[in-house]
């Protein structure tokens, strides 16, 4: 699946724009981001929490392309990029715009989670 374009507040990808944060899975689906399960222990979306990065991961996942927004605001917990090392998942953290130029060069076993604003 690639990664067509992004606007402030929205991506496109496939032809399709989506107005919401996405999870792009191994198999090329994707998935509205559930920002609730980091919102609930840090009152915003911006920090990953351990329990959000357990719902990202999935087996054959070696690396994840995180795009932090347009501005480069969104951050691992400590305790999602301890998840992520002990399944051996590489994370790559960039603005948004430079996560989907990464992402779409990325080999097989890359996920994509993308968030569209700040």
């Amino acid at each position: 699946m690639k990664i067509d374009s992004t606007e402030f507040g929205s991506i496109c990808i496939g032809g399709i724009t989506y107005a919401h944060d996405v999870l792009i899975r191994l198999s090329g689906e994707v998935e509205k981001r559930k920002k609730k399960l980091s919102k609930q222990y840090y009152g915003s979306s911006h920090t990953i929490s351990r329990d959000e990065a357990e719902f990202i991961y999935e087996p054959g996942c070696e690396t994840l392309v995180l795009g932090a927004g347009h501005y480069g605001n969104v951050q691992l917990s400590s305790e999602a990029e301890a998840f992520f090392a002990e399944h051996h998942c590489r994370v790559i953290l960039q603005p948004t715009r430079e996560a989907i130029r990464t992402y779409n060069r990325a080999e097989s076993g890359t996920v994509g989670l993308f968030h569209v604003t700040c």
